[in-house]
């Protein structure tokens, strides 16, 4: 009888242990109090006009998920948003043909996110604003797409800062972007780590 209770107990601990190290892998942290409060202001700095992207079928308004409510407050499991798994922090966001329309300037909560990795802001209608200064902010940029999203004006020399950078897509805004200091052979130069850069009228290809 006691050599039962043994190995009953003993099963009870081991199915308690297998449930503990399933939940505790499941677990991810909450996204930073900072850059929930700064994606939720970048939200706010702009207007969604979903019916002026009618053209677009798979444009619908991702910030619409962005809430700072109770059950919803993890920017994590917002859409368009990747965190890192290990530190929370937003390293991915993607808000292609969003249905954003606004101006982007210098002190845009946007470039407060400088765990960002990636940053794809395609297919959306920026009011002409020029490309902030503060873009050089985000460092840690692998991905940059601004396809196709009415920024206008001088392309700024701090993207030059961005020496991580692999991927480049400013097609579609060629009225309206000008690319001469820092001019194309210097984005070629300075930007070593670049493989794929896109300035002419030729869509990037899908950032996965």
């Amino acid at each position: 009888m006691g050599l039962f209770s043994f190995f009953l107990t003993l099963t009870h601990m081991l199915f308690l242990l297998s449930i503990f190290q399933h939940t505790l892998a499941g677990l991810q942290p909450l996204c930073h109090d900072d850059e929930r409060s700064a994606l939720l202001q970048f939200k706010q700095s702009l207007a969604v006009v979903q019916r002026s992207f009618d053209d677009y079928p798979s444009a619908y308004p991702k910030v619409a998920s962005w809430s700072q409510e109770e059950e919803n407050n993890d920017c994590c499991l917002w859409d368009g948003i990747k965190c890192n798994e290990d530190t929370g922090h937003v390293i991915r966001l993607d808000l292609t043909s969003s249905c954003l329309y606004g101006s982007i300037n210098s002190s845009s909560s946007l470039f407060q996110l400088v765990h960002l990795e990636w940053l794809v802001l395609s297919n959306n209608h920026f009011n002409f604003s020029e490309i902030p200064s503060e873009i050089k902010n985000l460092s840690r940029l692998t991905a940059l797409s601004l396809s196709n999203s009415s920024f206008s004006g001088q392309i700024p020399a701090e993207l030059l800062e961005l020496s991580k950078l692999e991927s480049l897509d400013l097609s579609f805004n060629n009225f309206h972007l000008k690319l001469q200091n820092p001019s194309l052979a210097n984005l070629a130069d300075k930007l070593a780590n670049l493989k794929v850069l896109l300035k002419s009228q030729k869509p990037m290809p899908t950032l996965q």
